[in-house]
Protein backbone atom coordinates (compact mmCIF):
# COMPACT_ATOMS: atom_id res chain seq x y z
CA UNK A 1 0.00 0.00 0.00
CA UNK A 2 1.75 3.10 -1.25
CA UNK A 3 0.62 6.34 0.39
CA UNK A 4 3.79 8.29 -0.43
CA UNK A 5 2.29 10.34 -3.25
CA UNK A 6 -0.40 10.37 -5.92
CA UNK A 7 2.45 10.16 -8.45
CA UNK A 8 2.79 6.41 -7.87
CA UNK A 9 -0.41 5.46 -9.71
CA UNK A 10 -0.29 3.09 -12.67
CA UNK A 11 -2.34 3.42 -15.87
CA UNK A 12 -5.62 1.55 -15.86
CA UNK A 13 -6.29 -0.97 -18.65
CA UNK A 14 -8.53 1.57 -20.42
CA UNK A 15 -5.82 4.23 -20.20
CA UNK A 16 -3.28 1.75 -21.60
CA UNK A 17 -5.64 1.05 -24.51
CA UNK A 18 -5.86 4.76 -25.25
CA UNK A 19 -2.06 4.98 -25.24
CA UNK A 20 -1.70 1.94 -27.48
CA UNK A 21 -4.17 3.28 -30.05
CA UNK A 22 -2.97 6.90 -30.12
CA UNK A 23 -2.13 8.34 -33.56
CA UNK A 24 1.45 9.63 -33.52
CA UNK A 25 3.63 12.23 -35.20
CA UNK A 26 6.69 14.33 -34.40
CA UNK A 27 5.80 16.85 -31.71
CA UNK A 28 8.94 18.97 -32.20
CA UNK A 29 7.55 19.69 -35.66
CA UNK A 30 4.13 20.23 -34.08
CA UNK A 31 2.83 17.19 -35.94
CA UNK A 32 1.76 14.80 -33.22
CA UNK A 33 -2.05 14.83 -33.47
CA UNK A 34 -2.56 13.35 -30.01
CA UNK A 35 -0.36 15.96 -28.33
CA UNK A 36 -2.06 18.73 -30.29
CA UNK A 37 -5.49 17.44 -29.30
CA UNK A 38 -4.52 17.29 -25.63
CA UNK A 39 -3.16 20.84 -25.67
CA UNK A 40 -6.24 22.21 -27.43
CA UNK A 41 -8.57 20.31 -25.13
CA UNK A 42 -6.91 21.53 -21.94
CA UNK A 43 -6.77 25.16 -23.11
CA UNK A 44 -10.47 25.12 -23.99
CA UNK A 45 -11.40 23.40 -20.72
CA UNK A 46 -9.63 25.95 -18.54
CA UNK A 47 -10.20 29.14 -20.51
CA UNK A 48 -6.78 29.78 -22.04
CA UNK A 49 -5.67 30.52 -25.60
CA UNK A 50 -3.06 27.78 -25.73
CA UNK A 51 -1.29 25.00 -23.83
CA UNK A 52 2.04 23.16 -23.98
CA UNK A 53 2.66 19.55 -22.98
CA UNK A 54 5.72 18.88 -20.83
CA UNK A 55 7.22 15.93 -19.02
CA UNK A 56 6.68 17.15 -15.45
CA UNK A 57 5.25 19.86 -13.26
CA UNK A 58 8.76 20.98 -12.44
CA UNK A 59 9.37 21.53 -16.15
CA UNK A 60 6.11 23.33 -16.88
CA UNK A 61 6.53 25.55 -13.80
CA UNK A 62 10.03 26.47 -14.94
CA UNK A 63 8.83 27.16 -18.48
CA UNK A 64 6.11 29.39 -17.08
CA UNK A 65 8.48 31.33 -14.82
CA UNK A 66 11.06 31.76 -17.60
CA UNK A 67 8.37 32.85 -20.06
CA UNK A 68 7.33 35.64 -17.71
CA UNK A 69 10.73 36.71 -16.37
CA UNK A 70 13.96 37.68 -18.12
CA UNK A 71 17.39 37.22 -16.53
CA UNK A 72 17.73 39.32 -13.39
CA UNK A 73 13.99 39.76 -12.91
CA UNK A 74 12.13 38.63 -9.81
CA UNK A 75 9.23 36.45 -8.74
CA UNK A 76 7.46 36.80 -5.38
CA UNK A 77 6.80 33.30 -4.08
CA UNK A 78 5.92 31.46 -0.87
CA UNK A 79 8.73 30.37 1.44
CA UNK A 80 7.61 26.72 1.21
CA UNK A 81 6.21 26.84 -2.32
CA UNK A 82 7.13 23.94 -4.59
CA UNK A 83 8.58 26.28 -7.22
CA UNK A 84 10.96 27.75 -4.64
CA UNK A 85 11.85 24.87 -2.32
CA UNK A 86 11.31 21.62 -4.21
CA UNK A 87 12.40 22.25 -7.81
CA UNK A 88 16.19 22.20 -7.39
CA UNK A 89 16.53 25.97 -7.64
CA UNK A 90 15.70 25.83 -11.33
CA UNK A 91 14.37 29.37 -11.61
CA UNK A 92 17.70 30.73 -10.33
CA UNK A 93 20.07 28.16 -11.87
CA UNK A 94 18.53 27.92 -15.33
CA UNK A 95 16.41 31.06 -15.58
CA UNK A 96 18.61 33.54 -13.69
CA UNK A 97 15.38 34.59 -11.99
CA UNK A 98 15.61 35.99 -8.47
CA UNK A 99 13.07 34.44 -6.10
CA UNK A 100 11.72 36.71 -3.37
CA UNK A 101 10.31 34.23 -0.85
CA UNK A 102 7.72 35.33 1.71
CA UNK A 103 6.33 33.51 4.72
CA UNK A 104 3.05 31.69 4.21
CA UNK A 105 0.15 31.46 6.60
CA UNK A 106 -1.42 28.18 7.67
CA UNK A 107 -3.75 28.21 4.65
CA UNK A 108 -0.91 28.68 2.15
CA UNK A 109 -1.55 32.37 1.48
CA UNK A 110 0.98 35.17 1.69
CA UNK A 111 -0.04 38.37 3.44
CA UNK A 112 -1.05 40.82 0.70
CA UNK A 113 0.55 43.76 2.50
CA UNK A 114 3.81 41.78 2.63
CA UNK A 115 3.50 40.96 -1.07
CA UNK A 116 3.05 44.61 -1.95
CA UNK A 117 5.91 45.65 0.32
CA UNK A 118 8.19 43.15 -1.45
CA UNK A 119 7.64 44.72 -4.89
CA UNK A 120 10.87 46.52 -5.72
CA UNK A 121 10.96 50.20 -6.65
CA UNK A 122 12.17 51.31 -10.06
CA UNK A 123 15.80 51.59 -9.00
CA UNK A 124 18.90 50.17 -10.66
CA UNK A 125 19.97 48.61 -7.36
CA UNK A 126 17.09 46.13 -7.42
CA UNK A 127 15.91 43.26 -9.52
CA UNK A 128 12.74 44.08 -11.44
CA UNK A 129 9.73 42.47 -9.80
CA UNK A 130 7.80 40.83 -12.61
CA UNK A 131 5.65 37.99 -11.26
CA UNK A 132 3.64 36.67 -8.31
CA UNK A 133 3.53 32.85 -8.08
CA UNK A 134 0.99 30.90 -6.02
CA UNK A 135 0.30 27.20 -5.42
CA UNK A 136 -3.11 25.51 -5.21
CA UNK A 137 -3.45 23.05 -3.56
CA UNK A 138 -0.61 23.71 -1.10
CA UNK A 139 0.21 20.71 1.06
CA UNK A 140 -3.29 19.48 0.31
CA UNK A 141 -4.90 22.74 1.43
CA UNK A 142 -7.08 24.76 -0.93
CA UNK A 143 -6.43 28.49 -1.20
CA UNK A 144 -9.43 30.54 -0.06
CA UNK A 145 -11.65 31.34 -3.04
CA UNK A 146 -11.42 35.09 -2.48
CA UNK A 147 -7.60 35.08 -2.38
CA UNK A 148 -6.95 34.62 -6.11
CA UNK A 149 -9.03 37.65 -7.12
CA UNK A 150 -7.31 39.72 -4.42
CA UNK A 151 -3.86 38.78 -5.75
CA UNK A 152 -5.03 39.44 -9.31
CA UNK A 153 -6.21 42.92 -8.33
CA UNK A 154 -2.88 43.65 -6.64
CA UNK A 155 -0.95 42.39 -9.67
CA UNK A 156 -3.04 44.51 -12.04
CA UNK A 157 -2.56 47.60 -9.91
CA UNK A 158 1.23 47.12 -9.81
CA UNK A 159 1.71 45.92 -13.39
CA UNK A 160 2.70 42.35 -12.51
CA UNK A 161 1.83 38.96 -13.99
CA UNK A 162 0.60 35.92 -12.07
CA UNK A 163 1.49 32.21 -12.29
CA UNK A 164 -0.20 29.28 -10.57
CA UNK A 165 1.48 26.02 -9.71
CA UNK A 166 -1.72 24.03 -10.07
CA UNK A 167 -0.17 20.60 -9.88
CA UNK A 168 -3.31 19.51 -8.01
CA UNK A 169 -5.60 22.14 -9.52
CA UNK A 170 -8.44 19.68 -9.97
CA UNK A 171 -8.26 18.58 -6.33
CA UNK A 172 -8.80 22.23 -5.41
CA UNK A 173 -11.59 22.46 -7.97
CA UNK A 174 -13.42 19.41 -6.62
CA UNK A 175 -13.25 20.90 -3.11
CA UNK A 176 -14.44 24.33 -4.28
CA UNK A 177 -17.21 22.82 -6.38
CA UNK A 178 -18.71 21.25 -3.29
CA UNK A 179 -18.46 24.55 -1.40
CA UNK A 180 -20.05 26.61 -4.17
CA UNK A 181 -22.48 24.08 -5.73
CA UNK A 182 -20.81 24.17 -9.15
CA UNK A 183 -19.11 21.51 -11.23
CA UNK A 184 -15.40 20.75 -10.79
CA UNK A 185 -14.71 22.06 -14.30
CA UNK A 186 -16.50 25.33 -13.58
CA UNK A 187 -14.58 25.63 -10.32
CA UNK A 188 -11.28 24.97 -12.11
CA UNK A 189 -11.99 27.67 -14.68
CA UNK A 190 -12.81 30.09 -11.87
CA UNK A 191 -9.48 29.40 -10.17
CA UNK A 192 -7.58 29.83 -13.44
CA UNK A 193 -9.28 33.14 -14.23
CA UNK A 194 -6.90 35.02 -11.92
CA UNK A 195 -3.67 33.78 -13.53
CA UNK A 196 -1.73 34.58 -16.69
CA UNK A 197 -0.27 31.08 -16.69
CA UNK A 198 -1.11 27.81 -14.94
CA UNK A 199 0.81 24.55 -14.64
CA UNK A 200 -1.34 21.41 -14.24
CA UNK A 201 0.02 17.93 -13.52
CA UNK A 202 -1.57 14.96 -15.23
CA UNK A 203 0.53 12.42 -13.33
CA UNK A 204 -0.69 13.14 -9.80
CA UNK A 205 -4.34 12.73 -8.85
CA UNK A 206 -5.42 12.37 -12.47
CA UNK A 207 -3.46 9.15 -12.79
CA UNK A 208 -1.49 9.54 -16.03
CA UNK A 209 1.96 7.92 -15.98
CA UNK A 210 3.78 11.08 -17.05
CA UNK A 211 3.11 14.63 -18.16
CA UNK A 212 2.08 18.14 -17.24
CA UNK A 213 0.58 21.11 -19.05
CA UNK A 214 1.44 24.81 -19.12
CA UNK A 215 -1.49 27.02 -20.09
CA UNK A 216 -1.43 30.69 -21.08
CA UNK A 217 -1.70 33.12 -23.95
CA UNK A 218 -0.53 32.17 -27.43
CA UNK A 219 2.46 34.49 -27.05
CA UNK A 220 3.49 33.01 -23.69
CA UNK A 221 3.15 29.44 -24.95
CA UNK A 222 5.24 30.29 -28.02
CA UNK A 223 8.03 31.50 -25.70
CA UNK A 224 7.62 28.41 -23.55
CA UNK A 225 7.86 26.08 -26.56
CA UNK A 226 11.21 27.63 -27.54
CA UNK A 227 12.43 27.34 -23.95
CA UNK A 228 11.28 23.71 -23.74
CA UNK A 229 13.45 22.91 -26.76
CA UNK A 230 16.39 24.79 -25.24
CA UNK A 231 16.08 22.79 -22.03
CA UNK A 232 16.06 19.48 -23.90
CA UNK A 233 12.36 18.92 -23.41
CA UNK A 234 11.35 18.54 -27.04
CA UNK A 235 9.70 15.16 -27.53
CA UNK A 236 9.03 13.27 -30.72
CA UNK A 237 6.16 10.72 -30.83
CA UNK A 238 4.90 11.98 -27.47
CA UNK A 239 1.29 11.13 -28.26
CA UNK A 240 1.84 7.70 -26.73
CA UNK A 241 1.93 9.38 -23.29
CA UNK A 242 -0.21 12.41 -24.14
CA UNK A 243 -3.09 10.02 -24.82
CA UNK A 244 -2.99 9.06 -21.14
CA UNK A 245 -3.36 12.74 -20.26
CA UNK A 246 -6.44 13.10 -22.45
CA UNK A 247 -7.94 9.99 -20.90
CA UNK A 248 -7.22 11.41 -17.44
CA UNK A 249 -8.99 14.70 -18.23
CA UNK A 250 -11.98 12.81 -19.63
CA UNK A 251 -12.38 10.24 -16.84
CA UNK A 252 -10.45 11.07 -13.67
CA UNK A 253 -11.47 14.55 -12.53
CA UNK A 254 -14.76 13.95 -10.74
CA UNK A 255 -13.48 10.73 -9.17
CA UNK A 256 -11.05 12.84 -7.12
CA UNK A 257 -13.96 13.29 -4.70
CA UNK A 258 -13.48 9.64 -3.77
CA UNK A 259 -9.81 10.29 -2.91
CA UNK A 260 -10.92 13.18 -0.69
CA UNK A 261 -13.47 10.97 1.07
CA UNK A 262 -10.83 8.28 1.57
CA UNK A 263 -8.44 10.86 3.02
CA UNK A 264 -11.10 11.92 5.53
CA UNK A 265 -11.67 8.25 6.44
CA UNK A 266 -7.93 7.76 6.84
CA UNK A 267 -7.51 10.86 9.00
CA UNK A 268 -10.27 9.82 11.38
CA UNK A 269 -8.94 6.28 11.57
CA UNK A 270 -5.37 7.36 12.29
CA UNK A 271 -6.51 9.67 15.08
CA UNK A 272 -8.65 6.99 16.69
CA UNK A 273 -6.14 4.16 16.28
CA UNK A 274 -3.31 6.19 17.80
CA UNK A 275 -5.33 7.26 20.87
CA UNK A 276 -4.30 10.86 20.29
CA UNK A 277 -0.57 10.15 19.89
CA UNK A 278 -0.78 11.25 16.26
CA UNK A 279 -1.79 14.87 15.71
CA UNK A 280 -3.87 14.78 12.53
CA UNK A 281 -4.82 17.78 10.42
CA UNK A 282 -8.33 17.50 9.01
CA UNK A 283 -7.75 17.09 5.25
CA UNK A 284 -9.50 19.23 2.66
CA UNK A 285 -8.36 17.12 -0.29
CA UNK A 286 -6.25 13.97 -0.63
CA UNK A 287 -3.30 14.68 1.69
CA UNK A 288 -3.26 13.76 5.38
CA UNK A 289 -0.52 15.08 7.68
CA UNK A 290 0.31 13.16 10.86
CA UNK A 291 2.60 14.71 13.47
CA UNK A 292 4.04 12.59 16.26
CA UNK A 293 6.54 12.70 19.13
CA UNK A 294 10.08 12.16 17.88
CA UNK A 295 10.46 9.30 20.36
CA UNK A 296 8.19 7.12 18.21
CA UNK A 297 9.03 8.55 14.79
CA UNK A 298 11.55 5.88 13.77
CA UNK A 299 9.85 2.85 15.33
CA UNK A 300 6.42 3.76 13.99
CA UNK A 301 7.83 4.28 10.50
CA UNK A 302 9.64 0.93 10.69
CA UNK A 303 6.41 -0.77 11.79
CA UNK A 304 4.55 0.61 8.79
CA UNK A 305 7.30 -0.44 6.39
CA UNK A 306 7.44 -3.93 7.89
CA UNK A 307 3.74 -4.23 7.11
CA UNK A 308 4.17 -3.06 3.50
CA UNK A 309 2.81 0.45 4.07
CA UNK A 310 4.81 3.24 2.46
CA UNK A 311 4.49 6.89 3.53
CA UNK A 312 6.60 10.02 3.14
CA UNK A 313 8.14 11.15 6.43
CA UNK A 314 10.55 13.75 7.80
CA UNK A 315 11.07 15.81 10.96
CA UNK A 316 8.42 14.12 13.03
CA UNK A 317 5.67 14.32 10.40
CA UNK A 318 4.26 11.83 7.95
CA UNK A 319 2.40 12.59 4.74
CA UNK A 320 -0.26 10.11 3.65
CA UNK A 321 -1.68 10.67 0.15
CA UNK A 322 -4.78 8.94 -1.18
CA UNK A 323 -5.18 8.28 -4.90
CA UNK A 324 -6.87 6.03 -7.43
CA UNK A 325 -4.67 3.05 -6.52
CA UNK A 326 -5.67 3.24 -2.83
CA UNK A 327 -9.00 1.62 -1.99
CA UNK A 328 -11.22 1.89 1.07
CA UNK A 329 -10.10 -1.64 1.98
CA UNK A 330 -6.45 -0.52 1.82
CA UNK A 331 -7.21 2.32 4.21
CA UNK A 332 -9.02 0.05 6.64
CA UNK A 333 -6.07 -2.36 6.58
CA UNK A 334 -3.60 0.48 7.13
CA UNK A 335 -5.61 1.75 10.11
CA UNK A 336 -5.57 -1.75 11.59
CA UNK A 337 -1.77 -1.86 11.26
CA UNK A 338 -1.51 1.53 12.96
CA UNK A 339 -3.82 0.36 15.75
CA UNK A 340 -1.60 -2.69 16.24
CA UNK A 341 1.45 -0.50 16.77
CA UNK A 342 -0.16 1.68 19.41
CA UNK A 343 -1.80 -1.29 21.16
CA UNK A 344 1.64 -2.87 21.50
CA UNK A 345 2.84 0.22 23.38
CA UNK A 346 0.14 0.04 26.04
Amino acid sequence: MDFRSDTVTRPSPAMRDAMHNAPLGDDVYGEDPTVNALQEKAAAMLGFEAALYGVSGTQTNLLGLMSHCARGEEVIVGQTAHTYRWEAGGMAVLGSIQPQPLDQRADGTMDLAAVEAAIKPDDAHYAITRLIALENTWGGKVLPMQYGPQVRALANRRGLSTHLDGARLFNAAVFNARQSSTTPLEAARTICRDFDSVSVCLSKGLGAPVGSLLLGSKALIARARRLRKMLGGGMRQAGVVAAAGTYALDHNIERLALDHANAALLAGGLAEASHGMLKIDTPQTNIVWAEMPMEIFDTFGAHLKANDILVSAAYGKQRWVTHLDVSKADIEQAIAVVAGYFKSRQ
